[in-house]
């Protein structure tokens, strides 16, 4: 048994997380403590955690084993669940990139080779500020798409 340091109630070892620097090797918090001290530092401090998220999730190593995990029959299998959700939730988002690709394909729709705001030459996207008008497309850099879709919202009706 063990008192946390934090709401002063006795618990079982199990309900402290390990920690080997600690004399009995348990962290002096209970669990349940820290996760709320966790959860309000994030809400706090929200996008610094955020920005922090992006920068971690572009480590190298980090990029690798996404990239390995999508190779194996779990990670197909996880995109393909994440596809069907996508299809369900936002079904004229999905109806309007599947009839600009297929406008692509059929050349009815030309890609350029720059963004339409910044000159900008990688990365080119169509972008819809109305998904009801699927044919009716802006060429957007990442960048730029990003920084629309941030500070504007889209028309769905």
């Amino acid at each position: 048994m063990k008192v946390c340091r934090e709401c002063n109630v006795e618990q079982t070892l199990s309900e402290f997380y390990k920690h080997e620097a600690m004399g009995d090797g348990h962290l002096n918090k209970c669990k349940s403590c820290v996760k709320e001290r966790v959860n309000k530092h994030r809400e706090d401090n929200i996008e610094k955690v955020r920005e922090y998220d992006r920068q971690r999730a572009m480590l190298p190593h980090r990029v690798q084993a996404r990239k390995e995990y999508m190779q194996t029959e779990q990670g197909k299998e996880s995109k393909k669940k994440s596809l069907e959700k996508y299809k369900k939730t936002h079904p004229m988002t999905y109806a309007a990139h599947v009839i600009t690709c297929n406008a692509i394909r059929d050349k009815k729709l030309k890609r350029p080779t720059k963004c339409s705001v910044c000159n900008a030459k990688k990365m080119i996207e169509a972008h819809h500020d109305d998904y009801t008008k699927p044919l009716d497309v802006r060429w957007l850099c990442n960048a730029c798409h990003r920084a629309w879709h941030k500070s504007n919202e889209p028309i769905y009706e």
